[in-house]
């Protein structure tokens, strides 16, 4: 049976949410998105609509090279699964893409998560809740946490995960040809 990989991203962009984020979680690298290629060009998650701010969040299709991005560190791990499998996930994440309108991000989900405190809210998600609940509705992710009160670090310790990269994210990039960051200045790829 043919397998499929999906990779899951886990990022600090070093802002000051994240920074706040990082504190209260004793941890870093805590924002996770689910990728359907190795390249990173379909990224999806919950975070900001726009990138500087804060208070515009829901559902996004991340761009990984956007200036946003230049200074993050980041953990890449790798997820084999069948074409079926696959096919269901993507199928899922692009039916939700295209009712991104329905969909909000759930910062009252985050204060339960702190106080440990199951705060369900109806398509309203926080970055690792999503990817739980997306893996979950595929068949793949059986943790019995709920997705409400997964963190990043929970999806970073599942078993079935396998880390191909942690580091620069620019340096992923380079790395592998997706974007040659030595000679293409940032701003010349984005404007």
């Amino acid at each position: 049976m043919k397998k499929r990989k999906v990779y899951l991203l886990f990022t600090d962009t070093g802002t000051f949410l994240s920074r706040i984020i990082n504190l209260f979680t004793k941890s870093s690298l805590n924002h996770a998105s689910i990728s359907f290629d190795e390249a990173m060009t379909e990224v999806y998650s919950f975070g900001r609509r726009q990138p500087y701010n804060p208070l515009s969040g829901g559902f996004v299709k991340e761009n990984v090279r956007a200036p946003f991005f230049r200074k993050a560190t980041c953990a890449i791990y790798q997820l084999s699964i069948t074409e079926e499998t696959y096919e269901r996930l993507l199928d899922r994440v692009k039916r939700m893409e295209k009712e991104t309108d329905h969909y909000r991000y759930n910062l009252l989900g985050l204060i339960g998560v702190l106080l440990n405190l199951e705060w369900q809210r109806e398509r309203a998600f926080f970055c690792s809740e999503f990817v739980a609940t997306m893996l979950r509705e595929a068949g793949i992710y059986t943790d019995t946490k709920p997705a409400c009160l997964t963190k990043p670090q929970d999806l970073k310790e599942w078993h079935e995960l396998t880390l191909i990269y942690h580091g620069d994210l620019v340096v992923y990039l380079q790395k592998h040809r997706i974007v040659d960051v030595a000679v293409t200045p940032w701003n010349r790829l984005y404007s």
